[in-house]
């Protein structure tokens, strides 16, 4: 989470930031064992905000708008993107995979699946970005070759 330019960096897009809340919020959800929801994303928020002192801004509440969609497009169509993602992890099941792997896929297949308005090839940089960030170099590259497969054999005309 990196939304303070007190080191002179600038802070992400809200949909970059977005995609963050979203994928922390889901791999919380996963580790607790319970269903995202308003209420558990109200508390998410909240702690959130305390732990990285995100302002109150614009960018802030586009990023939480966005996330709040990522998240119930994931949940809603769940069994869906796992089979995808599924059918392209040759030789590893979904439980193989870290949770936080898991969920920036499941968001980026979601926003492939879903958000027209979004270039498949943005979910996949944006997904890959995240997973160096949160998950390791190995880990984005995984990633990468799985989304693009992805693209291309189930998103091809997206």
């Amino acid at each position: 989470m990196r939304e303070s330019n007190a080191n002179g960096n600038q802070a992400p897009h809200s949909k970059r930031l977005g995609r963050e809340l979203a994928m922390e919020f889901l791999f919380s959800c996963e580790l607790k064992q319970e269903l995202p929801g308003a209420a558990a994303f109200e508390l998410f928020m909240e702690s959130i905000q305390e732990e990285f002192t995100l302002l109150d801004n614009r960018i802030t509440r586009r990023a939480r708008e966005y996330a709040v969609k990522l998240y119930e497009t994931v949940t809603l169509e769940k069994e869906y993107i796992d089979a995808i993602i599924s059918k392209y992890c040759r030789n590893w099941d979904m439980d193989r995979l870290s949770p936080v792997d898991r969920n920036i896929m499941r968001i980026a297949v979601a926003e492939m699946y879903k958000f027209k308005d979004v270039p498949p090839i943005v979910s996949i940089d944006e997904a890959v970005e995240i997973a160096r960030d949160f998950s390791g170099v190995e880990a984005g590259n995984f990633i990468n070759g799985v989304l693009n497969s992805i693209k291309d054999n189930e998103f091809a005309g997206n």
